[in-house]
């Protein structure tokens, strides 16, 4: 459920609101009402935390690659504080990149001038002081002949396309060869002195990776100080009228705004009367930013990581959809994945996290893994998917388990039976599209509680008349003997009805009627959308299938190796590796599919546009720590 808040104003003297915002802090109650603040203090603390953060960019993937090769960090006794820290990984990544263009056009160079040779460019200055004038030319051969026998020239070098001479005259007309400040041995010598710099730089990058937590706990210490300049910066001032009597300083007060749940206004209301603030405590307006807080029991509250992880949060006009977005992200992850096997690796895994982390309490993330494998488990039970093995080669008790309906044991029967069994999985995949989108409309209806219900009643009609209309145009010749067709145009077209009535009712059903003929093309269209987001929940079986098909493609590569003693381990390798690469591309598809039937199809039809901001109060969240390795 989305927990109520309320719009709470705090005014405080003005020589005395840093204080009142430690102590706000401290209270950690009140998300701030955002606004776009600037001021000299914090454009130096978000230069700061930009240099924090690249530091940090810069060193992380050292840290990957010292743990990937199972190396420790060369010794180094950093005693430096973050911020010097921090400085000198940004100097050598400057010096690293300087570098970098240093040698890569010294290679230029030493391309360009290979071809002459290796000789001292200082040595034509001197003799050109000595009175002997020596041009460097690379002249094309038809240029070269029409120079004639006259000409005072050395010829060095010549090829098919180029003639390299030295001449005692400028040649008029042709660009004389531009000399280097070096010579071949030179840039050699250069270019050695450049690389050993970039691997003392690369030594000392990853010397520098022990100061990693020392940089993070600064960077977050200085998020928090970023947040309280913020809000420092964005507290509205009233000052005085001149002519009022008292000083002026002492009469000034500043105030701040913000949100807080319903059951905490006490919490600032104690503190108010404490720190002698002035709260005013109010209902927000239905234009204010109220921030959403979702309060779930345990179980609904699984669905947090996931969320939490994708950023999506409904408004706080809107409902909380926690529940069934929980309920069918499990199906869907179970049906995508498809295989009990893959199934029993997610089940273990999250098995394995719990035990670990059962003393200092289990994360939710391990408990939602726990259930997704638990789905997948037993979605690929039912189907019998074992790896994609054949299930010939399966246990008979495996077989025997499975639903006919939909069991691979079926399919292996004959080719009209795996067409009955595919057929049945495509409609119990428009199904749970007829579910989920019908529980859409119903939450919509609940929430609406005005006449304008009735055109969701009326979507509604439309996708049950439409889900019939498919499954007559999908489905074998035993499914069409049930008469829904006709039913099915009746029902359709009286929830189109009354959709086109009542779908932008605003208190005048004839303003609705006007509403929907002014916008019929997009009303129409609206047809085509119902027919659509029906026929997308297919992805889940056809995404499980392309699963199966990845997984049984490495079984039939790696099963002939398993035969030979020799390719044994190679065969298992591939095994490893192609099962490995499909579960991630199966997560992937989790993510992708089955997440888009839910905050889009299914949002889509609940009129949730998932455009809330996450309650997050102003509040420490990190103890300081010693700023030393």
């Amino acid at each position: 459920m989305i927990v109520p808040m309320m719009k709470v104003s705090i005014v405080v003297m003005d020589k005395e609101k840093e204080k009142a915002l430690e102590q706000l802090r401290d209270l950690g109650a009140l998300h701030l009402e955002k606004k776009t603040v600037q001021s000299e203090g914090l454009s130096r603390l978000l230069e700061k935390r930009t240099r924090m953060e690249n530091a940090l960019g810069l060193l992380r993937p050292y840290a990957d690659s010292l743990r990937k090769h199972k190396k420790a960090a060369p010794k180094s006794g950093l005693k430096a504080d973050a911020d010097s820290l921090a400085d000198e990984a940004l100097a050598l990544a400057e010096e690293k990149k300087g570098l970098h263009e240093q040698l890569l056009a010294q290679s230029k160079e030493q391309s360009r001038l290979a071809p002459w040779g290796n000789f001292e460019p200082a040595a034509l200055a001197e003799l050109a002081a000595a009175g002997i004038t020596l041009i460097p030319y690379e002249l094309s051969p038809k240029v070269y002949e029409a120079l004639g026998d006259d000409a005072r020239v050395i010829v060095l070098d010549r090829d098919k396309t180029t003639v390299r001479l030295a001449a005692l005259d400028s040649i008029p007309g042709a660009e004389p060869f531009a000399l280097p400040e070096r010579s071949l041995s030179g840039i050699g010598s250069r270019m050695t002195e450049i690389r050993d710099r970039l691997a003392e730089i690369e030594n000392r990058f990853c010397s520098l990776v022990p100061a990693l937590p020392v940089i993070t706990g600064a960077a977050k210490e200085l998020q928090e100080t970023v947040e309280f300049e913020s809000a420092r910066a964005g507290m509205d001032v009233l000052a005085p009228s001149g002519d009022a009597p008292g000083d002026f300083a002492e009469r000034t007060v500043s105030w701040i705004s913000g949100y807080v749940p319903k059951d905490r206004v006490g919490v600032l209301k104690r503190g108010a009367a404490e720190y002698g603030w002035a709260l005013i405590a109010v209902e927000p307006g239905p234009d204010d930013p109220v921030p959403t807080l979702l309060k779930n029991n345990k179980l609904v509250s699984l669905i947090n990581p996931l969320t939490d992880f994708l950023e999506v949060t409904p408004g706080y006009n809107e409902v909380d959809v926690s529940l069934w977005f929980l309920l069918f992200f499990t199906i869907f992850f179970g049906m995508i994945f498809g295989d009990a096997g893959y199934g029993a690796i997610v089940l273990v895994s999250g098995i394995i996290g719990i035990i670990k982390t059962a003393k200092k309490g289990v994360p939710p993330a391990f408990k939602l893994l726990f259930l997704l494998g638990l789905s997948n488990f037993i979605w690929g039970t039912l189907t019998c998917s074992w790896f994609a093995l054949p299930v010939e080669k399966l246990p008979e008790f495996l077989r025997n388990i499975s639903l006919p309906l939909i069991s691979n044991v079926t399919v292996a029967r004959s080719a009209r039976d795996e067409g009955l069994v595919q057929q049945n999985l495509m409609i119990f995949c428009f199904s749970l599209a007829l579910l989920q989108l019908s529980i859409g409309h119903i939450i919509a209806m609940v929430k609406t509680r005005t006449l304008r219900a009735l055109a969701d009643l009326g979507s509604i009609m439309m996708l049950g008349g439409m889900y019939c209309i498919i499954l007559n145009l999908i489905a074998s010749n035993q499914y069409r003997q049930i008469p829904l067709y006709t039913p099915a145009l009746y029902v359709f077209a009286g929830g189109f009805v009354l959709n086109f009535i009542f779908a932008a009712y605003e208190g005048s059903v004839g303003r609705s009627i006007l509403e929907s003929l002014k916008n019929i093309i997009s009303v129409i269209l609206g047809i085509a959308n119902v027919f659509s987001d029906i026929m997308s929940y297919i992805r889940l079986w056809a995404v499980g299938l392309a699963g199966a098909a990845i997984a049984n493609t490495v079984n039939t590569m790696a099963g002939p190796m398993l035969g030979h003693f020799i390719l044994f381990v190679f065969g298992i390798t591939l095994l490893v590796f192609g099962h490995g690469l499909n579960l991630v591309l199966n997560v992937l598809s989790v993510l992708v599919h089955g997440v888009r039937l839910n905050t889009l199809e299914f949002s889509g039809h609940a009129g949730l546009t998932w455009a809330g901001t996450a309650y997050r109060p102003f509040a420490k969240r990190i103890k300081k720590e010693a700023q030393s390795v």
